[in-house]
């Protein structure tokens, strides 16, 4: 894939953001602020030895918030063309005269845009042909698929994107962000008829180099989906449970996405009311580390184009801060956190030990590999979701087991964490590792 030129499109773009902030003004616009982005990718997709689907992209997108007063309009165009940014101004500002006042709205305060912008090494173009993405994905499969045990594939996927973007506003303020993303991605099948299992590996990585290759993950991949063959149900009981690393991210998100603004102001977490509170056990703390070197979620400012920074959302197990955009923020009668847009490589951290250490304390528990559904209620924080993983028996993983129900309470859920493998899963932008927690109800047969 032929790389953006990020220094050439960037320019190019900040010169369209300015130029649409010095219409708005002479619109009469009493602020404005402004998205510009060009993004390219390559995707592939290949089954059964034979090409699926091959994609590539080139977009490129303006975004455009102007404000008169406390009323807000906003319109998008899929074209760099002065012509159509123009028309998509002038339709913003005439949404802006229907719009109710909103007096939470408006730009963020021009004091916490951020200043400095640091080299977080995030720019790193894949040159990859359409032929070698075919080529790698061929290979990631047939190594999956050479497993005996392997009877049908779901595919693999070969991608790479890559995208600068320029946020500019009516303060002055104007940013530029460049980055890459790569991935690949195999899914198999093993089993035939009722007793079929389904089960995949992937990496993802700023720069190609990072990732792992093809044949470790399509042969990592055959191998999750062969343990699971043989799978049975469980009878209802209390167990303690180990959540491996990526469904432990997940059980995280929840918490991230429970101290979000957007839920407190209209009261649907449970965690309103709880700041200062204590929600995991002492001596853990759930940090944002947004300046990490080529992470998946790095930044030097969010959506706003307010200044991110390493912080605590908990500390030595009490909540210390929500997640905020300025908007939420002015709503609850607090300061942004540099959150709108979401949360920048946020990581479990606690005391750690080997996660075959954490299975190796249980005498009768269940690992659990992958959860399904939708059974979280984020006002009260009550917890069921279908499940599969292993049974855990002295100390070892033993048989495989489906077709179950994990269910408790958030709350209780995080206050009975009691163990952090050392395995950290960094392929999101929520890190930690494997999570034991002391007792949860396992519904079965």
């Amino acid at each position: 894939m032929e790389s953006l030129a990020s220094e050439a499109i960037g320019q190019q773009l900040q010169e369209v953001a300015e130029g649409v902030i010095a219409q708005a003004k002479a619109l009469g616009a009493s602020a404005v602020e402004v998205s510009c982005s060009a993004n390219r990718g390559l995707s592939t997709t290949v089954r059964l030895g034979a090409v699926e689907t091959l994609e590539f992209s080139n977009d490129r997108g303006v975004s455009i918030n102007v404000y008169f007063g406390q009323r807000k309009g906003s319109a998008t165009t899929a074209d760099l063309d002065p012509e159509s940014v123009s028309l998509s101004l002038q339709q913003a500002c005439a949404i802006a005269k229907f719009t109710e006042e909103d007096s939470c709205g408006g730009l963020a305060d021009a004091e916490d845009l951020a200043t400095e912008h640091r080299d977080l090494d995030l720019w790193h173009p894949w040159q990859l042909q359409a032929e070698q993405a075919v080529e790698l994905a061929l290979e990631t499969e047939q190594s999956a698929r050479d497993n005996a045990q392997i009877t049908n594939s779901d595919g693999a996927v070969v991608n790479s994107h890559a995208g600068v973007s320029v946020y500019a506003t009516s303060h002055g303020f104007v940013g530029r962000q460049a980055g890459t993303r790569h991935g690949i991605t195999c899914m198999m099948i093993a089993g035939e008829g009722s007793s079929m299992q389904r089960d995949y590996d992937y990496d993802v990585a700023r720069c190609a180099d990072d990732l792992r290759s093809g044949v470790d993950i399509g042969r990592s991949a055959a191998e999750k989906t062969a343990r699971r063959l043989g799978a049975r149900k469980l009878k209802t009981a209390r167990l303690p449970v180990v959540y491996a690393p990526e469904v432990a991210r997940g059980l995280l998100g929840h918490l991230v996405g429970a101290a979000k603004g957007g839920a407190l102001y209209r009261k649907a977490s449970f965690l309103l009311d709880k700041l200062d509170h204590a929600i995991l056990p002492q001596g853990f703390s759930l940090r944002e580390r947004p300046h990490l070197q080529r992470a998946i979620g790095s930044c030097n400012y969010d959506a706003e184009g307010v200044a991110t920074r390493e912080r605590d959302i908990v500390a030595d197990g009490r909540l210390v801060s929500y997640v905020l955009s300025s908007y939420s923020a002015r709503k609850l009668g607090l300061r942004t956190t540099g959150n709108a847009g979401g949360v920048h490589n946020v990581q479990l951290i606690g005391p750690t030990r080997p996660a075959a250490d954490l299975v190796a304390g249980i005498e009768d528990g269940l690992l659990v590999t992958d959860v399904m559904g939708q059974g979280i209620n984020m006002v009260t924080g009550d917890y069921s979701r279908g499940a599969s993983g292993f049974r855990i028996r002295n100390g070892e993983l033993a048989e495989p087991v489906h077709e179950i129900t994990v269910a408790g309470n958030l709350l209780d859920m995080y206050r009975s964490i009691r163990g952090l493998g050392d395995d950290i899963d960094r392929r999101g932008n929520i890190a930690c590792g494997s999570v034991l927690i002391e007792g949860m109800m396992i519904a079965g047969d």
